[in-house]
């Protein structure tokens, strides 16, 4: 492996940087610290998450593995931004299978399949109620896509999920 290579294999954040984890959304790289696991030196990235009161140490070998990324770029969240207006697929598989599968999207880290979750169990006025379990993922959905957009767009979560509604609202 040359060395270029070795550099683009791993992304190299700096403290203040806003990052997204998969199954925490977004974070912010509090500091780059060496420590002492089991008599070797790993050096980490300490991420810390506001919302859920937590701090994460993400080995920075492994950070590209573990799904650590940079926020999305434009093209990405005008890709999800369409992906909420498109209609909703719902497959007619069991519910706890649709579940499992609604939670590892939310869960891969990736915004436009959160979108697509997003998109799915959003229900208009005019639809039928959700389930207990449809609304937390939907919940769970909408604000892990809020957070990206929020830090991305700079502005606070609530207008972000403002921008997301109005989207979805677009679609129905």
């Amino acid at each position: 492996m040359s060395a270029d290579t070795l550099t683009l294999s791993r992304y190299d954040f700096s403290v203040g940087d806003k990052v997204v984890y998969p199954a925490h959304g977004v974070g912010s790289v509090a500091a780059v610290e060496v420590q002492e696991v089991a008599g070797y030196s790993l050096e980490v990235f300490v991420v810390t998450f506001d919302h859920e009161k937590m701090t994460l140490r993400v080995p920075t070998k492994k950070a590209k593995t573990a799904g650590l990324r940079p926020l999305a770029e434009g093209n990405v969240v005008s890709q999800a931004l369409t992906t909420l207006k498109g209609r909703a697929r719902v497959k007619r598989t069991m519910w706890s299978r649709r579940a499992q599968e609604y939670e590892a999207k939310i869960n891969s880290g990736d915004l436009i399949s959160i979108a697509e979750v997003v998109r799915d169990l959003h229900r208009a006025d005019n639809q039928p109620e959700q389930s207990y379990s449809e609304r937390q993922l939907y919940e769970s959905a909408l604000d892990r896509m809020a957070r990206e957009v929020a830090a991305i767009e700079k502005i606070d979560r609530d207008a972000a999920v403002g921008i997301l509604t109005k989207s979805l609202q677009k679609a129905a």
